[in-house]
């Protein structure tokens, strides 16, 4: 708001020691007066702006699963901002029926050769309430997705990121890689909390454990983030994510069934998680487990223990390590060299 629309109160915005981001609508004198003569002035309050990461591995259905909580939160009254932190840059097609939006890191580029400012209706995009953007990355070939992730979030800053007013910022990460952009959230503490996607499959959990591995590392150099939980995506009932949550100390705050409706309606690029549907309940039960869930400090799992979820013929556990050879290392030919050993004869 500028201040030649409203010279009553003035907006300023801060970094709290745990991160949040509070803005706080400062009033002048004369308008806190009216405010508290109308019985308006109790009503006031900050704001705090939680920020949420979410990982997983790539395909599980982070973005399906993101589209359809951020929307269905916006119908329940939240402001909500969902930022795609993936280089393919596919968070927000399902918000907008399949269409892509123009990344951070491609319009800044793009504006900087011609010498112009980006503005946030350049990235920035909204439907029903939901807020959305990408970040964006390199192309294939030509750079680190991991630092076009840092350099995203540097352009955020510039755009004014620490002044944006909502309830919930949504980042959705790609949990297979490991390097330090994507890991920014996390080592950085720039979320109060992380949720993982996962589903009864062992790469799925291998990934979640990994998140949850990174959680406790930078808890014991003094982080303060944790995991709210356990999302089950394409859930068939055979219950590995489930046992995989309970042995992790992290709770279930969802389990979305394999089912043939959901399958198809995502494909066409349609909000399930939106009032009346079947699926409301199940997207209004989440955005309630996600705002409430606090974030606790997981016990990751040893590989062992990863393995021992699942029936050994399924990941074979049954198969023993044989070790190999020099011999079956190299073609014979190379092993037999003649020796340049001088042998005498015994005298």
């Amino acid at each position: 708001m500028s201040a030649t629309q409203d010279l009553g109160s003035v907006t300023t915005a801060r970094i709290s020691a745990d991160g949040i981001v509070i803005r706080k609508d400062s009033q002048t004198p004369d308008r806190a007066r009216e405010e508290e003569n109308s019985g308006k002035g109790a009503a006031r309050r900050e704001r705090q702006t939680e920020i949420i990461a979410i990982y997983g591995k790539g395909g599980i259905g982070k973005s399906f699963t993101l589209a359809n909580l951020s929307y269905m939160m916006a119908q329940l009254g939240k402001k909500v901002l969902l930022i795609g932190c993936d280089p393919k840059s596919d968070t927000t097609s399902l918000l907008f029926g399949g269409r892509a939006c123009p990344t951070i890191i491609e319009t800044s580029s793009r504006k900087k050769a011609a010498g112009e400012d980006i503005r946030i209706g350049d990235v920035c995009f909204k439907r029903d309430g939901v807020f959305a953007m990408e970040l964006g990355g390199p192309e294939v070939g030509r750079g680190c997705g991991g630092r076009g992730i840092i350099h995203g979030f540097e352009l955020l800053e510039k755009l004014g990121f620490h002044e944006w007013d909502f309830d919930y910022v949504l980042l959705d990460f790609l949990g297979d890689v490991v390097c330090g952009g994507f890991g920014l959230p996390i080592a950085r503490d720039m979320c109060q909390k992380v949720i993982v996607v996962g589903s009864n499959d062992l790469q799925s959990l291998y990934v979640a454990n990994n998140v949850c591995s990174a959680v406790e590392y930078f808890r014991k150099l003094g982080g303060n983030v944790g995991v709210a939980g356990l999302v089950i995506n394409k859930d068939d009932g055979t219950g590995e994510a489930a046992a995989f949550a309970e042995q992790a100390g992290i709770p279930v705050l969802s389990a979305i069934p394999a089912h043939d409706d959901i399958r198809r309606k995502s494909a066409a690029y349609e909000i399930i998680g939106q009032p009346g549907s079947p699926w409301a309940s199940l997207f209004e039960g989440l955005a309630t487990q996600v705002a409430e869930a606090p974030p606790v400090r997981p016990s990751p799992l040893s590989q062992e223990a990863l393995l021992g979820l699942f029936a050994a013929d399924a990941v074979g556990r049954n198969v023993k390590l044989d070790p190999a050879t020099i011999e079956d290392m190299c073609a014979a030919s190379t092993l037999e060299k003649t020796s340049l050993e001088v042998i005498y004869d015994n005298v």
